[in-house]
């Protein structure tokens, strides 16, 4: 049963929803988390989950929930996973502590994407959920924000390190949520008339002492100025001895960051750098554009405008040895690259990439990548040549000499790839895609 990962998505941000409440260890797990997931029923409406995930994978419903939480626990926590097979993709875990830890009822949520939280509809049912959870499982805190912004704030646990966690607790508000649930323990510390008055958009002292407090009537919004605004304004009530315009200031910073940057990539490694960013934290992603935009590679210089003479005795033999070399590579890396049996221009794209994720210079021994990877990617980046370009080998004693003729000019595959293999910024200098399409605009 497939499901979606939010964390593979390419949207720019995404919900992330937290809950930490109390709950009743010594009651029936049915009967307790019952009114828990009769509200997620009930309000989570499109992005309601599907699947639960146990020691098994199993559709959702009350039965499986059950099983899973009993396969699942050890001698002080049980959990589970939640998320959908349709879009849009969510990842939810719920965690219980159990005695002799103090009993908790952890719940984290990430939905994809947050325009679907643009309206207020989905918004409200969302406020409903958190207060009906927060009136049967008293919290010590819970938020809903941007999962992209909470990331900036410096720490998923409500803007505070982990050190500060342990220490203090929720001894203060260190970030503001678009959502946000206080504690009893949290709204007497800070003060409960003063939490009561915080200008925002909805603020509603529930019956167990809690205060449900909404900034925004969506969060969609968070970066715009009036947002910021509103969330310092709100910030510095909860926290007057903070100054104003700082926090205003480092919110602007944190939208600035965050706002969109089109994609310019160079268009012959648009392929690869397309992908890059993803392979980063989301707060991250619009920066590292920007910079993928910046990248220039030099120019290829893996090539000779008239071919060295072929030295070797026994051409035949040669090439076959770069056939093994290169059928050597096919074999370890058909699984992560399935498109390498291809060999076309989108094998060696997902070649880069894969190198490159993987950090594969600096995480195998360089005696193993220069006498056998490098070979190898030599071999096979030559046979793609062959193979696409209608080039013709001309093998030479020294392995780096070896060149493919397409059209006038020649080309040395082993070089690009020692070259390519030195380190992790060179898999992006000296890429086998750019080598690639380089040798295809000089075919003619």
């Amino acid at each position: 049963m497939r499901h979606l990962n939010p964390w593979e998505s390419k949207s720019a941000d995404h919900l992330v929803l937290s809950f930490e409440g109390t709950f009743d260890s010594a009651a029936p797990v049915e009967d307790e988390l019952g009114p828990f997931f009769e509200s997620l029923e009930e309000y989570a409406g499109e992005w309601m989950p599907d699947v639960v995930s146990g020691k098994r994978v199993r559709r959702y419903s009350r039965d499986s929930v059950w099983k899973a939480l009993r396969e699942r626990r050890v001698e002080r926590v049980t959990f589970l996973g939640l998320c959908r097979t349709q879009e849009p993709a969510l990842d939810m875990s719920l965690s219980l502590s159990l005695p002799p830890l103090s009993p908790e009822l952890s719940a984290l949520i990430h939905i994809d994407s947050l325009p679907l939280f643009a309206g207020r509809a989905p918004c409200e049912r969302l406020m409903e959920m958190f207060r009906a959870w927060a009136l049967r499982y008293p919290p010590s805190h819970a938020f809903a924000h941007s999962s992209a912004d909470n990331q900036l704030s410096g720490s998923p646990s409500f803007g505070r390190d982990d050190e500060t966690v342990w220490r203090d607790g929720f001894d203060k508000v260190y970030e503001l949520s678009w959502l946000n649930v206080f504690g009893s323990r949290l709204v007497e510390t800070v003060g409960r008339e003063r939490v009561l008055t915080t200008p925002a958009h909805l603020v509603e002292e529930l019956p167990n002492g809690s205060v449900l407090l909404v900034l925004r009537p969506t969060p969609a919004d968070f970066a715009s100025e009036e947002s910021r605004v509103a969330q310092a304004r709100a910030h510095v009530h909860l926290r007057p001895e903070l100054d104003f315009d700082t926090v205003l200031r480092t919110l602007r910073e944190r939208s600035a960051a965050l706002a969109l940057v089109e994609p310019r990539f160079h268009p012959d490694l648009a392929p690869l750098l397309s992908r890059l960013p993803y392979e980063f934290a989301q707060s991250e992603r619009q920066q590292k554009i920007a910079e993928l935009n910046a990248f220039q590679p030099p120019e290829p210089e893996e090539w000779l405008p008239s071919a060295l003479p072929s030295d070797v005795e026994n051409p035949e033999r040669v090439l076959s040895d770069y056939d093994d070399l290169s059928e050597g590579l096919v074999a370890v890396l058909h699984t992560k690259v399935p498109s390498i049996f291809e060999e076309t221009p989108e094998s060696l794209t997902d070649l880069d990439f894969y190198f490159w994720k993987e950090r594969f210079p600096t995480r195998y021994l360089r005696d193993l990548i220069d006498s056998h990877t490098a070979p190898a990617l030599g071999a096979y980046l030559g046979r793609t040549l062959v193979r696409r370009l209608g080039g013709t080998w001309v093998p030479r004693q020294k392995l780096e000499e070896s060149q493919v003729r397409v059209g006038k000019r020649v080309w040395l595959p082993f070089l690009r790839a020692r070259r390519y293999m030195q380190s992790c910024e060179a898999l992006l200098d000296y890429s086998l895609t750019q080598f690639f399409r380089e040798a295809e605009r000089h075919r003619d």
